[in-house]
């Protein structure tokens, strides 16, 4: 099985506070259990107000502080649809959300193949991270040599007045692994992992048995 490196993931997560945070944007589509898009949203992470900022940066947070292995999976994309899954997700990181074509064509491949019992919600950020050089003695250096770039993928079920709850599903992408990216493999979030939501692994590209 494929294992995530939980101490190369606390590089991210020890980053991921309001003031510490490198979230560039977020974006979002609305989906009522018809599959119909309701209204879609892309803005500056950056001009979200202090309580927006709080709000949504929590949100994200629940996919890399998951579980690892348990929770939070890795898989390499092996379906038959991967490669252009895969092109589509590149498209949108390196972008850096700011093509709403990429983000509708991404909402409308769930929207008319997951089925749900519920109105949810999709929602991309985008982030950066500036990985640290370390010694031999694997310390850090502070100096940096690459930029890993990522996109942070919550599904969640809205109600109200499009309030969302906890993610339900989610994932990063590319994958952190030796403290690079590897756009090979992509990391799953399942709130409960003795129920996958087969479908949306299936969109991913990716298979859910491994």
């Amino acid at each position: 099985m494929l294992k995530i490196n939980r101490e190369e993931l606390l590089e991210l997560t020890r980053r991921m506070t309001v003031s510490r945070n490198a979230m560039t944007r977020i974006a979002g589509g609305y989906i009522d259990k018809d599959g119909f898009i309701d209204g879609t949203f892309n803005t500056n992470f950056l001009n979200l107000s202090a309580k927006e900022k709080t709000r949504n940066l929590s949100l994200a947070k629940k996919i890399p502080f998951a579980d690892t292995n348990k929770n939070l999976k890795r898989y390499v994309f092996n379906g038959i649809d991967s490669a252009s899954i895969r092109q589509l997700l590149m498209g949108l990181k390196t972008c850096g959300l700011k093509n709403d074509a990429l983000l509708d064509t991404f909402y409308e491949l769930v929207s008319e193949q997951y089925c749900c019992s519920y109105d949810y919600a999709v929602f991309f950020f985008h982030s950066t991270y500036d990985i640290p050089i370390k010694g031999a003695d694997k310390e850090s250096l502070w100096d940096s040599e690459e930029v890993y770039e990522y996109l942070i993928c919550a599904l969640c079920p809205v109600s109200g007045d499009y309030e969302p709850g906890d993610p339900e599903f989610g994932f990063i992408f590319p994958a952190f692994c030796d403290r690079t990216e590897d756009p090979d493999y992509i990391d799953i979030y399942e709130k409960n992992p003795d129920r996958p939501h087969i479908t949306l692994y299936n969109i991913l590209g990716v298979n859910a048995d491994r």
